[in-house]
């Protein structure tokens, strides 16, 4: 009878899945393991191999389409059966295996009856119907971690059922079973590794499956007692098979630290598994720091493979030592929630009225410094007050401002407001946040009465002293990062100003000079602006002008 497959859920928030591709068409033969389709999901496009064999006679959606998890994707089945009553069922559940299954797998002679080695080898279990193989969740994955069981050895299963969480290389996603029968057979408890296309589970009818064949057969011809092959009155139970020799060989050798199970299992992450195998890296030989001693990538990162060596070319006994001599980092996740002060509060609520309201638009320009280095060399020779470059910009954006009332203004909403004085701010970094005192009528003031009060204002919003109208009534401002060798950034304009300057470091670099080359010393600023009261070519000739005092400082003393 033909097989509905309906829209498997590929990640752990998946809820519905887009065909990327189809790589089988309706009419081409299918067995099971083929690569059916590829679906995109919220997280990867993920590949999706069929669970059966046989012939596709139907397809949900072509490539593109959308479909919910449980929708039908695909009918598989054989060549001319009617698939009428699947198609508008979409979810209808799928018969029970038919006997042609069972031939593939014998029945058991005899209650107990183990199969014998040649013949366990001769089966193919990715034939059977009622075999499950490990799916390929991901599209890097090459095996799965059980990381739980939702379903139990004799419990009924239904098709969509959640069957077992998967741990990939990407994430833990959920299996939902393609089958319904009962769950016979799991190859592997929680915690434990399963290759891509190696035994998963069984699930068909009890008495009509040879677990034990079918289980020795996934192991390479090797008869185990079968703990999911119980009589009736066992069902639900599973009694702990004795580990094979290869399996007690295993646990011998892994060194007896908090990354091993009591079972010989190495505790670690998928990711760090598939880093270890990239790099060589032996995870016996490694000291895990998650939780209870699980190896995680930062382990597989920080792992010295001189130590690994040395540990190798050590004897047994001494690999536990080596492994201890790993540095671990123990490191306890923290935050402190810090409360907003006052100034913060008003800090951030003007600048994001500002940035959000005010349509931003920036202006860089490059300054030559060498004449405004000399000058300012020679006017402190004389001046009872030391004056900086800060200095000399403030008193080349006042003249500026003289020169381009349009920019010494502010949006009022229904008008603009110019200004006929000239008020610079100065902002000062401070512990709670930023301040922003003023230089009132600074056009009018000389270079060392503005360095006299810059050097006052400072220190007062530093000791947290400052007035209200030292720090209030700016009609543009200027934030200086070059005495932190910040070579270039963009502000947030100033409410209520319409411009504010951003200015960098000053560094030296290497220009044409007549027939040579010689070095000069520029500057970066960055003009941003309100567009709605200044526009580019006003706020361009306004940083032309700027620059012009800069260039030739003997030009702001005319």
């Amino acid at each position: 009878m033909a097989e509905v497959i309906l829209m498997p859920r590929l990640s752990d928030t998946m809820t519905e899945g887009v065909i990327a591709a189809w790589h089988k068409k309706v009419g081409d033969q299918v067995k099971k393991g083929d690569l059916l389709a590829e679906i995109e999901t919220d997280k990867a496009t993920m590949e999706l191999e069929s669970y059966k064999d046989g012939t596709l006679l139907h397809i949900g959606a072509d490539k593109g389409g959308k479909l919910q998890v449980n929708d039908l994707l695909a009918i598989i089945g054989q060549p001319g059966e009617d698939i009428s009553q699947q198609i508008s069922g979409g979810q209808s559940q799928a018969a029970a295996p038919q006997p042609a299954a069972q031939e593939t797998a014998p029945a058991p002679k005899a209650e107990g009856d183990v199969p014998s080695q040649g013949g366990a080898s001769g089966i193919d279990i990715s034939k059977i119907e009622e075999v499950v193989l490990m799916p390929r969740l991901s599209d890097t994955m090459t095996e799965g971690v059980i990381a739980a069981w939702h379903k139990k050895v004799g419990d009924d299963v239904k098709k969509g059922d959640l069957l077992a969480e998967i741990e990939t290389d990407k994430a833990t996603m959920e299996l939902e079973s393609y089958k319904n029968g009962k769950l016979l057979y799991i190859g592997a408890e929680a915690g434990q590794k399963i290759a891509v296309n190696e035994l998963l589970c069984i699930i068909g009818e009890e008495g009509k499956v040879d677990v034990q064949a079918i289980a020795a057969a996934s192991k390479g011809g090797t008869a185990q007692a079968a703990p999911a092959q119980a009589a009736p009155a066992q069902q639900g139970t599973q009694a702990p098979a004795a580990p094979a020799p290869q399996t007690q060989a295993a646990a011998q050798a892994v060194p007896a630290s908090a990354s091993v199970t009591p079972e010989g299992r190495i505790k670690a992450s998928p990711l760090a598994k598939k880093i270890a195998a990239e790099k060589g890296i032996d995870l016996n030989q490694v000291q895990g720091s998650g939780d209870n001693g699980r190896i995680t990538k930062i382990d597989i990162d920080s792992f010295v493979p001189a130590q690994k060596a040395a540990a190798q070319a050590q004897p047994q006994v001494q690999a536990q030592p080596q492994a201890q001599a790993q540095p671990v980092v123990q490191g306890q996740e923290g935050y402190t929630d810090l409360t907003n002060s006052q100034m913060r509060k008003v800090i951030a609520r003007r600048l994001s009225e500002s940035k959000f309201t005010a349509p931003h638009f920036y202006l860089t320009m490059e300054i030559n410094m060498d004449k405004a280095m000399e000058a300012r060399a020679e006017m402190n020779e004389v001046s009872p007050v030391k004056i900086s470059f800060n200095d000399m910009v403030v008193k080349a954006v006042a003249m500026a401002l003289r020169k381009h009332p349009a920019v010494n203004s502010s949006w009022m909403g229904d008008f603009i407001r110019q200004y006929s004085h000239i008020h610079i701010g100065v902002a000062v970094a401070i512990e709670d946040g930023l301040i922003v005192p003023v230089i009132r009528f600074a056009d009018q003031k000389p270079l060392s009465v503005i360095a006299a009060e810059t050097k006052e204002l400072a220190g007062k919003a530093k000791n947290k002293k400052l007035q209200p109208n030292e720090f209030t009534g700016n009609t543009f401002t200027i934030s200086n990062l070059g005495m932190m060798d910040i070579e270039e950034f963009t502000a947030i304009v100033n409410p209520p100003d319409s411009a504010i300057l951003a200015v960098g470091r000053i560094k030296e670099v290497v220009v044409r000079k007549g027939e040579g080359f010689g070095v000069s010393n520029v500057m970066k600023v960055t003009l941003s602006c309100d567009h709605r009261s200044v526009d580019g070519a006003v706020g361009a000739t306004f940083l032309q002008t700027f620059k012009k005092y800069l260039e030739n400082p003997v030009t702001m003393l005319v």
